[in-house]
């Protein structure tokens, strides 16, 4: 049938309906009691026993005095048998007549097992509750446009179960993640998205007005510079899971706007975060997946091994054969970078070539979790310095599968330093860097009050809940990913 008269046929429908004082639009609610996996888990109790399920009529098959359909709920599908003798003449013809695939229904019965052994709902009454005026995908090919399973995410979570089960493991990941860290007593907290300097990381913000007080402002690109005020105001554990919005490029493992999650923790260092995060992980694995062993795509990882530890010059003799420990200067990098066909900016001093190193040789490689310890001070504008080489910083990176999966430090709470640090990367920014810090007077005035010595990390929330579901894309974990718009 055209799909014009398919359109025209269910509005058709729902037009009787409503002219015979039946418009399911009109009913406000429906009490369900049960859902379908809990009446197959508890079938032993519940047999016999009267239900009420209500979700989206997926499958139906019409025959004589007797038919059968389905009702689909967030826990999935039950079986529904609809026979004329139960539930009255007039209702069964409805039945037949204007209820179809796609529709939502409320079903009221008692719980039983048919003869083909499958446990089901014995309607004794049905209840349209919505009328669906488009149609669903065809049932065997189901929604496989990536595009469309993107724009139109209600089609791909109805038609597509594994999808649907990608986000409920998703809500499951961060509220173990909460656990977690509730059981570390951090307090989970909320701190501003449009800011006046969106500092805290190395990339370009968005930039907005705010009317009503005529400022430029800009959306967050981290959430770090706020929570260490917090911890400058004694709270001593803190944590966010919160959007940030960074003005970059879309693909695999980015998005413009994602869900972080940063915790700063006060008495601790960079070997502290070190050590919850490999906890955490731990956990998660073991909690969601129910083992420390899990494959993503062909390979298998391994989150009950302790996870390796390498400084990111040790990574790059290992990976390029080259020693950074043993350079001296800008030049003799920057000669190195060319020789390497490494392309770099004028202002990029040693510490930018080591990290383009890094990115070329190195990540690709780094599979199993793996902590890249000891970043150059020049990448690290907000990093205490190590006390025995100031020029590298106690920071790491916990790279899995060669994804970049968080980013931590022992945090700079030397104000004089700070302000230092700020002050290179204005330069850094007026020489062209778009995506350099620059110097915020309250964070520099809270540091002044005093911070104590701080352990701080982020986590990219989205590039986990990949890891721990399998899934290619960003956009997979994402419900409303960002798109190019259609108009």
């Amino acid at each position: 049938m055209p799909q014009e008269d398919i359109l025209a046929a269910k509005r058709e429908k729902l037009s009787i309906l409503q002219k015979e004082g039946k418009d399911p639009f009109q009913i406000t609610k429906y009490d369900v009691t049960h859902h379908a996996q809990e009446i197959k888990d508890g079938f032993d109790s519940l047999e016999g026993t009267t239900v009420r399920v209500a979700g989206r009529m997926m499958f139906k098959r019409k025959m004589g005095k007797a038919s059968f359909c389905n009702c689909m709920d967030r826990s999935g599908k039950i079986q529904v048998y609809v026979a004329r003798d139960s539930i009255g003449e007039a209702e069964y013809d409805d039945f037949k007549k204007y209820m179809d695939v796609g529709d939502i229904i409320g079903v009221e019965g008692e719980v039983f097992r048919t003869q083909a052994g499958e446990i089901s709902v014995h309607a004794a009454k049905l209840t349209l509750l919505t009328k669906a005026l488009k149609p669903l995908p065809e049932k065997f090919h189901g929604l496989t446009d990536t595009d469309t399973r993107y724009r139109q995410r209600y089609l791909d979570l109805i038609m597509n179960e594994e999808s649907k089960e990608t986000f409920l493991k998703r809500s499951q990941i961060i509220k173990e993640i909460r656990n977690f860290l509730d059981g570390r007593d951090f307090i989970e907290v909320e701190t501003p998205m449009l800011v006046s300097n969106a500092g805290g990381a190395a990339a370009r913000p968005f930039e907005t007005h705010y009317n009503a007080l005529d400022e430029d402002v800009k959306l967050r690109i981290s959430l770090e510079l706020y929570l260490k005020r917090l911890i400058v105001g004694g709270l001593e554990r803190v944590y966010e899971i919160g959007r940030v919005f960074r003005n970059e490029g879309v693909d695999t493992r980015h998005n413009p706007e994602f869900t972080l999650m940063e915790l700063y923790q006060a008495y601790t260092d960079y070997y502290g975060m070190m050590e919850l995060t490999e906890s955490m992980f731990r956990y998660l694995a073991e909690k969601v997946l129910g083992s420390t062993k899990f494959k993503y795509g062909e390979v298998e990882l391994d989150f009950g091994k302790p996870f390796e530890r390498m400084t990111m010059n040790e990574c790059i003799k290992k990976y390029a054969d080259v020693d950074f420990d043993k350079v001296a200067s800008d030049d003799e990098a920057k000669a190195l970078a060319k020789e390497h066909n490494i392309e770099y900016e004028d202002y990029h001093t040693k510490g930018d070539i080591v990290n383009l190193f890094f990115e070329k040789y190195c990540e690709e490689h780094l599979i199993q979790p793996t902590f890249i310890m000891d970043h150059p001070l020049a990448i690290s504008p907000l990093t205490k310095k190590k006390p025995d080489d100031p020029t590298k910083v106690e920071r790491f990176e916990l790279f899995i599968n060669t994804w970049e999966m968080c980013n931590a430090y022992s945090e700079l709470n030397d104000p004089i330093d700070q302000r230092e640090r700020f002050a290179a990367q204005d330069k850094l920014a007026d020489a062209g860097d778009e995506e350099a810090n620059h110097t915020d007077e309250d964070f520099l005035n809270s540091l002044e009050i005093g911070m104590p010595p701080t352990g701080g990390i982020g986590y990219g929330i989205d590039r986990l809940v990949m890891l721990l579901t399998d899934s290619p894309a960003i956009r997979d974990v994402l419900l409303f990913p960002t798109l190019k718009s259609l108009s």
